[in-house]
């Protein structure tokens, strides 16, 4: 057998692109999560004064290093528009904070 490459068929005329149609379901600065899971821990511990440590993160939700960060930028960033600042604290870790 060999290996043949799968034909597509002509789009639909108003079909959108699938990029195109993932940026239109986002939320508009709204969680659509559930009260008290995991998607809304994280963003009530960058709302606080101090914010919050990757290692406070990870503790909150159980999730890996590379998660959180995910997160941060894929999440926090894009799809609910919270601006993050990064800062170093004294005791030379890095903290997350929800900008204005």
């Amino acid at each position: 057998m060999s290996k043949t490459a799968k034909k597509v068929g002509p789009k639909s005329p108003g079909q959108k692109p699938a990029a195109q149609q993932r940026k239109s379901r986002k939320t508009s600065g709204q969680s659509a999560s559930l009260p008290g899971s995991k998607h809304d821990q994280i963003p009530a511990l960058l709302r606080r004064k101090q914010g919050a440590s990757l290692e406070e993160m990870q503790k909150a939700t159980g999730w890996q290093t590379h998660s959180v960060r995910g997160f941060l930028s894929g999440i926090v960033k894009k799809c609910l528009g919270l601006k993050l600042q990064s800062s170093i604290s004294k005791d030379g870790g890095r903290r997350y904070a929800v900008t204005g």
